[in-house]
């Protein structure tokens, strides 16, 4: 079975491994810890989608109120602009949200037909002869719950309500995941990790669409009318978690779908979600308290900083599309969230970046505010003015603060001043041209006399090397015995390659493996989604293999660790 993915070849293997193989008590079966199955779902990852709930509602429902407030007392332009803040930018989720599940559904239910009629197996010779009777018993059924389904989804999108309703699935999905095993666990693991991408990618665009324009508007009107009502202040601020919850959501699902990512502890997430708070807090009474003096100034500065910001992420060579113009959308978007806050969109150290942009942001905060210091009306106070002076330069301070807390003591990679680190891989070796070592498998220790090397793709916490880069890897690794998972991503050797860096290939070896996607293109240098969960018929092609393989399918990207001759019999295999 083969598929095309935005002008990228995909191509499944499959060893047809038996199930006997993958049992617990063979010594080459894989452990708890494999990203195929997913680690288990807690209480804790319930919690944290309730509470996303609960500060998507709270976000909403304060935004209404206040218009609604607005609206009763007369002050129909902050009225008509609150809003337009809320409608207009739900509105675009909506349709966003409402065309994801169109071509899921309807390609699910493509699948489902064709599958049944065309797909088949070993043992599916032996019962073809029923399935037109089958098929025909249940087409009236199938009708009936597409059509239920369609008018359900409709009303939700109108409504608003299509990221509850995701929220709520994912909820399921995962119980789903905790209550199953084996197969079953690996097939609602995948939808789940699917859907968690859908929602946090939604939310995010609704974050710096309504949530951001909304805190600025609110704190404008509070410092313009010299007071602050009871639900402006809670509009703002729910306005404000909303941001930064978003954000530390963001990086938390992001790093738990990428298999080349440690998982973020519930801890760092905190951590983050406490730096982009102060951060983002203090930038937005800097843009308030500025643009309630100079109203005509502040479109300017917003304008110009958008400009540069873009101009700069353009600079960086990004690679999260698959066309130029699309690229450069992209760009544009990220340069609205970089007028608030900092946001990577490089694979690679970012320290640099990071205290350059901070660096920008500080002392255009010092200069928003010194500005309005001067030339606030006769209104506020001298001692009114100083604390609100105050509060910015806190604000900033504590997010700094917390953002060091993350990178010292929380960051999933280990410290950043330390050289621990944690997961299933170990150091390789590091030169002048880059990543030019590769990991050892981690091995249990009935294991460690059982040392085959095999080729990943990029593994967690290590750096991805350019096409340029690619040569063959230099043995510079060292056993280590360990209890920990073994490499999901592998690549079948070459007999010519160096002998350090392959898997011993024998017929046991290979059977082992299971189906496996071939992605013609490499992992790419960005710290985003990957492609099979960007692309939504990638999405299919892995569901679909889920349902028909007695192992979890894995995921190959062409890898910038292969030598040039397993380079040549990648490319002739795709």
């Amino acid at each position: 079975m083969a598929a095309k993915s935005d002008g990228a070849a995909v191509s499944v293997e499959d060893d047809n491994t038996p199930r006997s193989l993958s049992e617990p008590g063979n010594p080459v079966a894989r452990s708890r810890c494999t990203a195929a199955g997913g680690k288990p779902y807690t209480l804790l990852d319930c919690c944290w989608v309730l509470c996303a709930l609960l500060v998507f509602f709270s976000d909403g429902a304060t935004d209404l109120w206040l218009a609604a407030d607005y609206y009763l007392r007369g002050d129909y332009w902050w009225f008509g602009l609150t809003l337009v803040f809320v409608v207009v930018p739900s509105a675009v989720v909506q349709v966003l949200s409402f065309r994801w599940f169109v071509y899921d559904y309807s390609d699910a239910g493509a699948d489902a037909t064709a599958g049944d009629s065309t797909l088949s197996t070993k043992d599916s010779d032996q019962h073809g002869g029923n399935a037109p009777a089958v098929n025909a018993a249940n087409v009236t059924p199938r009708r009936c719950c597409t059509i239920c389904m369609w008018v359900f989804q409709t009303v939700l999108h109108v409504l608003q309500l299509g990221q509850v309703w995701r929220y709520v699935h994912a909820l399921y999905l995962g119980a789903q995941s905790r209550w199953h095993r084996n197969g079953p666990r690996r097939h609602f693991h995948w939808r789940l990790m699917f859907e968690s991408a859908d929602i946090t990618m939604l939310r995010l665009l609704e974050a710096f669409l309504k949530s951001a324009p909304q805190l600025v508007l609110q704190l404008s009107i509070m410092i313009h009318g010299n007071g602050v009502l009871p639900l402006q202040g809670l509009s703002a601020s729910a306005s404000l978690v909303s941001l930064a919850w978003m954000i530390a959501s963001y990086q938390k699902v992001l790093r738990d779908s990428r298999d080349d990512k440690l998982p973020m502890s519930y801890k760092a997430v905190i951590a983050q979600m406490l730096w982009h708070f102060f951060t983002i807090g203090a930038r937005t009474v800097a843009f308030a308290l500025f643009a309630s003096v100079f109203q005509l100034y502040f479109g300017i500065f917003i304008v110009s900083h958008w400009c540069v910001m873009t101009f700069w992420i353009i600079q960086g060579e990004t690679d999260f599309c698959m066309s130029k113009w699309e690229e450069i959308i992209y760009n544009m978007v990220v340069g609205i969230i970089y007028i608030f806050c900092w946001f990577n969109v490089k694979e690679g150290p970012s320290r640099f970046r990071m205290a350059l942009y901070y660096s920008v942001t500080l002392a255009e905060n010092v200069a928003l505010t010194a500005a309005w210091y001067t030339y606030r009306g006769p209104q506020t106070s001298d001692s009114s003015a100083l604390v609100v002076v105050c509060l910015v330069a806190c604000s900033f301070a504590l997010g700094t603060f917390f953002m060091l807390v993350y990178y010292c003591w929380l960051h999933p990679d280990g410290p950043v001043l330390g050289s621990q680190w944690g997961g299933c891989v170990d150091e390789g070796v590091v030169g002048t041209g880059g990543m030019v070592g590769v990991i050892d498998a981690c091995l249990t220790p009935s294991q460690g006399s059982q040392t085959d090397m095999v080729i990943t793709s990029p593994p967690r916490t290590l750096p991805r090397t350019k096409d340029k880069d690619l040569g063959d890897p230099v043995p510079g690794e060292r056993d280590r015995d360990k209890d920990s998972c073994l490499p999901v991503f592998q690549v079948r050797p070459s007999p010519s390659s160096s002998p350090a860096l392959l898997h011993r290939t024998s017929s046991t070896s290979r059977a082992q493996e299971g189906p496996v996607i071939r992605i013609d293109l490499p992992r790419k240098r960005y710290p985003a989604w990957d492609a099979h969960f960007i692309d939504r018929r990638l999405r299919k092609t892995i569901l679909l293999l889920e349902t028909t393989s007695a192992i979890s399918p894995r995921i190959q990207y062409r890898s910038s660790l292969m030598g040039s001759k397993e380079v040549l019999e990648y490319e002739t295999t795709v």
